[in-house]
């Protein structure tokens, strides 16, 4: 937390599935506020196929090997949730011009592994790769996690053990000094990738559990049920190594989790936080979900910060007691409920008239927030508003025109509370391969959403 602030940021820029037909890549991004081409793209790695849907990035070493001159932390790994690629980019021979080090084809990962749709990565105290799978290479919920060798980055199997089964997947987070892994259930793939449908619900095909492994032998050791249908998505360790706490968020229940350890050696978790659903007309359906994706944790372990991407707020709660934790700062950044648009809130349990139009420096934001990535002193919050190809086309039609934007919220750290810095704005809709939908965003050398201490 006490070291240099962020002057660079890496973020994955998605071109999956438009008119424009080119591929994604990966925009450095510049956050100095010293520097003359402060908020502006100033480089632009494209990668070589299309409809790739670059998805969330990790790096080749982990916080382990700190202060070991033999182990550079400069490949960042960019798994692809549509294509089952992965890329792995050097960021350490030229930090403002990331190159392609090496193409990882989804034919290999299949053949070894029979896992595809690629979610996210995180590096192990051993040195290895992890990157998990929704599922297999036809969407069935046959998910898992695949090991990659950081040296020759060949594909060296699969994580978990045959004798355990096979099991849905989405995100994962592990804990060393606790020796256990924890991933999350989101659903199908398959039902997943085509975008949401509520004909779905109640039969099975969207996530309900938290597996818990032991780290070292790789084993199942428990499965937790959050509740039919939660979708538990994205999942987080506190940043403490002594600590066995943790969120997950609920995707389509719009609500967190607190899972931890009992007495008795045993996982288990408790709904803390529940985004009630908004009554509406002019919408898709009667009742409007928050669509709670994304959460990111302070590295002081003092602040959880959510997005919901279809009422379009981000929200900051204090975690000091981890079973209880209070609303400190929240503000609107798009979505679906602004005011002048063809949605009418009917009934509201928690606001009193619906929030006003996103306008920055005279760009209306399209779609709501989703990615977020906290400065390390955890100041400052950067929220870009793309979730996924068909879910974008789904609830945003106009973000896949207008592009999608990265944004900056101010963040006070001893009371709490959020407001937009209004003279911060990446404006991804002038690209020069078309409108680029931002999602995932990193530091050079690490960062408070892929960093595990031990």
């Amino acid at each position: 937390m006490r070291g240099p602030r962020e002057k660079l940021m890496y973020v994955q820029c998605v071109l999956t599935g438009t008119d424009a037909r080119q591929p994604d890549y990966l925009a450095t991004v510049d956050v100095d506020p010293e520097s003359p081409c402060y908020c502006k793209v100033i480089h632009r790695l494209r990668m070589p196929y299309l409809d790739d849907e670059l998805h969330h990035s990790g790096w080749n070493a982990s916080s382990r090997f700190f202060g070991d001159t033999s182990i550079k932390r400069n490949c960042l790994v960019l798994p692809c949730l549509a294509s089952g690629r992965i890329y792995v980019v050097d960021t350490g021979s030229d930090l403002c011009a990331p190159s392609l080090r090496k193409i990882i084809e989804p034919s290999e990962i299949i053949k070894k592994t029979n896992l595809s749709f690629l979610h996210s990565s995180r590096c192990l105290s051993s040195g290895e790769v992890l990157v998990c799978a929704l599922g297999d290479a036809l969407g069935n919920a046959r998910g898992g996690l695949l090991v990659l060798d950081p040296e020759t980055w060949e594909v060296k199997g699969s994580w978990g053990c045959p004798e355990d089964g096979l099991f849905q997947n989405c995100d994962f987070w592990f804990q060393p000094r606790q020796n256990v892994l924890i991933s999350s259930e989101v659903g199908e793939a398959k039902f997943f990738i085509t975008g949401f449908s509520p004909d779905n619900l109640r039969k099975g095909r969207y996530g309900s559990k938290l597996n818990v492994w032991d780290l070292t032998t790789h084993r199942l050791l428990q499965r937790v049920d959050v509740g039919e249908d939660t979708n538990p998505a994205e999942i987080r360790f506190l940043h403490d190594p002594n600590s066995d706490h943790g969120y997950v968020a609920g995707f389509l229940e719009s609500s967190i989790h607190h899972f931890f350890k009992t007495e008795d050696g045993c996982w288990t978790a408790e709904k803390v936080i529940q985004i009630p659903n908004k009554k509406v007309s002019g919408w898709i359906y009667p009742e409007m979900p928050g669509i709670t994706f994304y959460i990111v944790i302070s590295l002081n372990d003092r602040f959880l910060y959510l997005s919901n991407w279809v009422h379009g707020d981000v929200r900051q709660y204090d975690i000091t007691d981890p079973y209880c934790p209070k609303l400190v700062g929240q503000v609107f950044v798009g979505g679906s409920l602004q005011k002048g648009g063809p949605v009418t809130v009917l009934e509201d349990p928690e606001l009193d008239c619906q929030p006003d139009p996103f306008v920055i420096q005279g760009r209306k934001v399209q779609g709501g927030p989703n990615m977020m990535q906290l400065s390390l002193d955890g100041k400052r919050l950067y929220v870009t508003n793309s979730l996924y190809t068909p879910w974008d086309k789904q609830f945003y039609p106009d973000l896949i025109r207008d592009g999608s934007v990265m944004l900056q919220l101010d963040v006070d750290t001893e009371k709490g509370g959020l407001s937009v810095n209004k003279n911060f704005l990446v404006d991804f809709g002038h690209e020069p391969f078309g409108p680029a939908r931002a999602h995932g965003m990193s530091y050079p050398g690490g960062d408070c959403t892929s960093d595990i201490w031990e």
